[in-house]
């Protein structure tokens, strides 16, 4: 039981299952439940820097961005490490990931209209297509499966970590992040292996309930599947930037 996603590992299941008192475990259906919770404060967070922004208080919707770019990372960074508080930082990182997310977004819809609700379709879409994929055995997670998309998943944090790097020394990451079809096929094969990171998502959640994992779980395997859902989303943005921008 593997997942690329940092927040979610076999071993975190392992060590939680000695934690269960009764009848106190994890479920599916309470995860799914509190996936849907977190996803409703993200949009109720996200819609405030959104409004603001064009209202016309743009300086004012950065900060906020900042916020949740670096609370968020804090955030995430502790539920990671103290999954037994994941009932009050899940829904903290809900918020902080909605500022930023209605910050970006913002700045997107100005410079390319509509491209926001082309986005959330089309991560709802890959998120439910690739549900009933997983449910209908189409997409199984075998150990090979995992291991490609965990490789892969490597593979592009390396990519973004160098970029990151070089953009320190004033240097740009040639060619990928540009509206070049070389750039808009990086985006399109991170848009695709975000996506399968949340086939591994599906069947970590799913081998979690059946080995009987703690109740707090729940909330932690939802805040794992938000972190891939947040990034698919970015990474769909990115795309359609790009392809907008020809």
């Amino acid at each position: 039981m593997r997942t690329s996603n940092p927040a979610l590992s076999e071993k975190i299941f392992t060590r939680s299952a000695g934690l269960i008192a009764g009848d106190n475990v994890m479920t599916i259906q309470g995860t799914v439940n509190k996936v849907f919770l977190l996803m409703a404060m993200l949009l109720i967070a996200a819609f405030w820097p959104w409004s603001m922004f064009f209202k016309g208080q743009v300086a004012m919707v950065m900060p906020l961005l900042w916020i949740g770019l670096i609370g968020g990372l804090i955030t995430a960074l502790v539920t990671v490490f103290k999954k037994e508080w994941a009932g009050i930082t899940a829904p903290l990182y809900a918020v902080l990931e909605g500022l930023l997310l209605g910050s970006l977004s913002a700045f997107f819809e100005k410079q390319f209209p509509g491209i926001v609700i082309q986005a959330v379709g089309l991560t709802m879409a890959t998120l439910i297509s690739l549900l009933i994929l997983y449910k209908t055995g189409i997409i199984k997670a075998t150990e090979n499966f995992k291991q490609g998309v965990i490789s892969a998943t490597g593979a592009i944090c390396l990519v973004y970590m160098a970029g990151w790097v070089m953009g320190m020394f004033g240097l740009n990451m040639p060619f990928i992040h540009e509206n070049g079809w070389l750039g808009i096929g990086f985006s399109l094969f991170v848009v695709v292996i975000a996506a399968l990171n949340l086939v591994l998502d599906f069947d970590f959640i799913e081998k979690g309930s059946e080995v009987g994992a703690p109740k707090f779980m729940e909330w932690y395997a939802a805040f794992g599947l938000l972190v891939t859902l947040v990034w698919l989303y970015l990474e769909m943005l990115r795309l359609l930037a790009k392809l907008r921008s020809r």
